[in-house]
């Protein structure tokens, strides 16, 4: 492997302190196999819409916890074509994708790899199916968690879809949250799977026709604990970025300012854990019997997060198009600072038609305030001519016919 240490990546003589520095794909989406070498600051992949730009941004996204910034199951990326295993890499399948990278943190080196792995298992109705399983590595180094990998490395993306954020519904903004949380809390993820399933189970019982009352006690006790965690974690992630925006005001995009809506996080303003924990598993007591008719969501899944223009006094929802891009940019930009504080080290950024709704001055400014927090930063265009700013920066990719070209 062609090794790249980070000392290498310099923005005005700065060391880039986050990186990928080699990035390999084999049966992901449209590319069969894909390796680039990166030695700049900035990756931009251009191409007309349907190439596979964000494709390779997605895989990059694997490398964290998660499904991906698509959210996709790991049956919807696999590409068509059959692809012969390789030699010399552990993650190529036949069956499967791969996707592994060579990660520079400040002095720090890591290989990080994914791939999807079939099992047969037996059904609940005695049946046998194939099920597929997400596995990961770390230099050669199989992880019982893909939760891990929040150790080793950190991304945020923004994506065409996250310009409705503020209009959409409220999961969208759950979901934005919960990947702001991951980024500072690497246990979030495990207890949001923790309430899915325990949830699952609970639904599960309640279908029964005589279900189990010790049984359905003992989950939402459960439920209770995990759902309390979850929004302690929420409000806490919310205030932190709260208070880093307020000490650190932007000289290009509005201040924000966001605000937890949801029933368990105002009470713990307000109340012990221990009392909200026993106000939400009475809760869950109650729904029992509604529930199974008309599915109603439990306090958990229906927080929402709500954002304002702090200048106009605004929702977010109410603001122009373009007012909306910059409060996510502004949004993005704190949170890649405070977690630059937080772990020591910056996240790497992946940044699918971000340009979109910003005009050439806030575009360019924003491009500098990228620059200035010495990491590397994937971006997506069908048009160069958006990101001649930093031609010295960076490397630049043509992605057609399934491959890319460094031009």
């Amino acid at each position: 492997m062609n090794t790249q240490k980070c000392d290498d990546f310099l923005i005005n003589n700065a060391k880039v302190r986050s990186a990928v520095g080699n990035l390999t794909l084999v049966n992901f989406r449209n590319y069969r196999f894909l390796r680039l070498s990166l030695d700049k600051p900035f990756v931009v992949l251009s191409g007309e819409n349907g190439s596979g730009k964000t494709n390779i941004l997605e895989a990059i996204s694997f490398l964290s916890q998660g499904r991906g910034l698509r959210n996709a199951k790991l049956s919807e990326i696999k590409t068509l074509d059959f692809i012969p295993k390789l030699k010399n890499n552990s993650f190529d399948s036949q069956t499967g994708w791969t996707v592994s990278a060579q990660i520079m943190r400040d002095d720090d080196e890591f290989v990080i790899g994914t791939s999807v792995e079939s099992q047969i298992r037996e059904s609940d109705d005695n049946e046998l199916k194939e099920v597929e399983r997400r596995i990961v590595q770390v230099n050669n180094q199989k992880l019982s968690s893909q939760n891990e990998l929040g150790n080793f490395i950190s991304l945020i993306w923004v994506t065409p879809q996250m310009d409705r954020l503020f209009l959409g519904g409220a999961q969208n903004r759950r979901s934005f949250l919960d990947r702001i949380v991951y980024a500072f809390d690497t246990d979030h993820a495990k207890r949001l799977s923790a309430f899915d399933n325990l949830y699952r189970q609970w639904i599960q019982v309640l279908k029964g026709n005589n279900p189990n009352q010790r049984w359905l006690s003992s989950l939402e006790e459960q439920m209770a604990g995990y759902g309390v965690a979850i929004a302690a974690a929420r409000l806490e992630q919310v205030n932190k970025l709260n208070n880093f925006m307020e000490k650190n005001s932007d000289d290009i995009f509005p201040d924000v300012y966001l605000e937890l809506d949801g029933t368990l996080e105002q009470m713990i303003t307000q109340k012990p854990a221990v009392y909200v924990e026993d106000f939400y598993r009475e809760s869950l007591m109650r729904q029992r019997r509604s529930i199974l008719y008309n599915d109603t969501a439990t306090e958990v899944s229906k927080t929402d997060l709500k954002a304002y223009y702090k200048q106009k006094n605004m929702p977010a929802a109410l603001c122009s198009t373009g007012e909306q891009k910059s409060l996510l940019l502004s949004i993005i930009l704190s949170q890649a600072k405070c977690l630059t504080a937080y772990r020591g080290y910056p996240p790497i950024l992946l940044l699918d038609e971000v340009a979109a709704h910003l005009d050439d001055f806030k575009r360019d400014a924003f491009l500098d305030k990228i620059a200035a927090l010495q990491t590397q930063c994937w971006l997506t265009t069908t048009s160069l001519f958006e990101f001649t700013r930093i031609k010295d920066m960076a490397q630049f990719f043509e992605i057609k016919d399934n491959t890319a070209r460094l031009i």
